[in-house]
């Protein structure tokens, strides 16, 4: 196990292994980097780099009962860009690990990036009249208390049993269920909350290096077409909606996202 230390003094767990482009994978709320194992393994046969990181409050990683923000979230991919002295970087995130990302580009941009990945997460999650692409029932009416009990089930997309279901494949590349951390902790519902709230719609509009914006096409959290609405932004973006996922796309299609980690990377300038 391999650990940095961030600025404001939190242990964060990462794992390194590979060599070559560096591929950094960012999990989303409550999951930990070895939700990634399938697509780890890929990219390691492929030749790269690939770095798992456990935000905090996630995995491995300290918990502590502050930094509990997206802003913090960003700044801490930048002290482990710093300690680890990685650079021309591709940051893959699935979920809230690609609004990490998007917290990381708002503050440091893209000095140290190559390319940008991320896994079914709209980039604003209130709905209004002009976005109609964020979570399933939420407005800016009810956004105080939303996530109160936790992420809530919208009875939407694919059907948890078939999610859990595909789990399997994940659970026998690793030989046990990957670790998860409690959605309804104390130290991270400040964090979920901060989430809700954000729009990073100016953010990817800005992004000045390679992205792709990758969709579930049942996702149970939000309509897959704000992938296609964020790439319609930038012109150095792309969007891809795979059939027959939920928003855990990386464990629901993993054949699929890992052929297109893999063009994505291959077809970096």
């Amino acid at each position: 196990m391999s650990t940095i230390v961030t600025s404001d003094g939190v242990t964060l767990h990462h794992t390194d292994a590979g060599a070559g482009q560096p591929v950094v994978l960012i999990a989303g709320f409550t999951a930990s980097a070895e939700t990634w194992e399938l697509q780890r393994r890929a990219l390691l046969t492929a030749g790269y780099r690939v770095l798992g990181f456990d935000r905090r409050s996630h995995g491995g990683s300290e918990n502590p009962a502050y930094g509990q923000r997206m802003a913090r979230h960003g700044k801490d991919v930048h002290d482990f860009l710093d300690a680890t002295g990685l650079h021309e970087v591709v940051l893959v995130g699935g979920s809230m690990g690609a609004s990490t990302i998007w917290a990381y580009y708002d503050l440091f941009g893209a000095d140290r990036l190559r390319g940008v990945v991320t896994l079914d997460q709209t980039p604003k999650m209130v709905n209004d009249e002009v976005w109609p692409y964020g979570f399933y029932g939420l407005t800016r009416d009810n956004l105080g208390t939303f996530f109160e009990d936790g992420v809530p089930d919208t009875g939407r997309g694919l059907p948890v049993a078939e999610s859990v279901q595909r789990l399997g494949r994940l659970v026998e590349a690793l030989g046990r269920v990957p670790q998860m951390s409690d959605p309804r902790a104390p130290e991270t519902w400040p964090l979920l909350q901060d989430h809700a709230e954000q729009d990073w719609r100016d953010v990817v509009a800005r992004v000045s290096v390679p992205s792709l914006f990758i969709a579930g096409r049942e996702s149970q959290l939000w309509p897959c077409e704000h992938a296609t609405a964020a790439a319609s932004s930038n012109s150095r973006a792309g969007a891809l909606i795979l059939e027959h996922s939920g928003h855990a796309v990386n464990i629901d299609q993993p054949d699929l996202v890992n052929e297109a980690l893999l063009k994505f990377l291959a077809g970096l300038p």
